[in-house]
């Protein structure tokens, strides 16, 4: 399929309708999401019980008993419309994602990234040629999900890109930053994972006494900022 395909809305359940906007994720799209997520809250906010914004989609969990879906198909209908004007006159504020930038610090070492110097040498690059090209880049968090607190982020640099491990590991540390295919992460908590890990950041990205408990939300922006390890054990980093 093409873009002259999309918007689609496609039944996710008896009480939820999926949006997808578009057939792949750019920042333009990531921008319409968000806008149409926006939207969708202040026109009908309580009549939904979720909105869940993703690469190029929008989850709506609607309650059924107080909304009917024909009236949810003609307000979104007016509001895709309206993005689709919105998008084919390329208004500027389309295409800036309402997020904040979030600079997250990252310790790049063999200590704390046990597949940083295998990378590097599988590109032809050295280590710290890698973490310049890694570090260099601002990233998109297209989505939260596989663990609370796990942000999707794109995209990684074509020169640094590497698919996932053959064999995931049984526990990756928290806070292990890493990378598979052109996505990068932040492991929120110790877990499975068969992503290749290049360092670790000591910011908790989840934690339920802060309000929000998320310190990453979809749409904002993210940039690692490389740190010694000094300082990394300073700001509660473990090794």
């Amino acid at each position: 399929m093409n873009h002259s395909d999309y918007p689609q809305i496609r039944q996710a359940g008896e009480n939820s309708l999926l949006i997808y906007l578009a057939p792949v994720a750019d920042a333009q799209v990531l921008a319409q999401v968000q806008w149409l997520s926006q939207q969708l809250r202040q026109q009908l906010g309580s009549l939904l019980q979720e909105i869940i914004p993703s690469y190029n989609s929008v989850l709506l969990v609607y309650d059924f008993l107080r909304l009917d879906q024909s009236q949810l198909q003609l307000c979104l209908a007016d509001l895709l419309t309206e993005l689709t004007d919105v998008a084919l006159n390329h208004e500027p504020q389309t295409a800036q994602s309402s997020g904040k930038l979030i600079e997250l610090p990252c310790y790049y070492s063999i200590e704390t990234g046990p597949d940083l110097a295998a990378i590097a040498a599988q590109h032809q690059l050295s280590v710290s040629q890698l973490i310049k090209i890694h570090s260099e880049q601002r990233y998109q968090v297209y989505a939260i999900g596989f663990a609370p607190g796990f942000a999707y982020l794109g995209w990684v640099d074509e020169r640094i890109a590497t698919a996932r491990l053959t064999t995931p590991r049984l526990k990756v540390p928290a806070g292990s930053v890493a990378i598979a295919d052109r996505q990068t992460a932040v492991y929120p908590a110790a877990s499975p994972g068969g992503w290749n890990l290049i360092g670790n950041c000591p910011m908790p990205l989840f934690d339920l006494q802060k309000e929000p408990a998320m310190t990453l939300s979809t749409g904002d922006a993210v940039m690692f900022v490389p740190i010694e390890r000094a300082e990394y054990l300073q700001l509660g980093g473990q090794l």
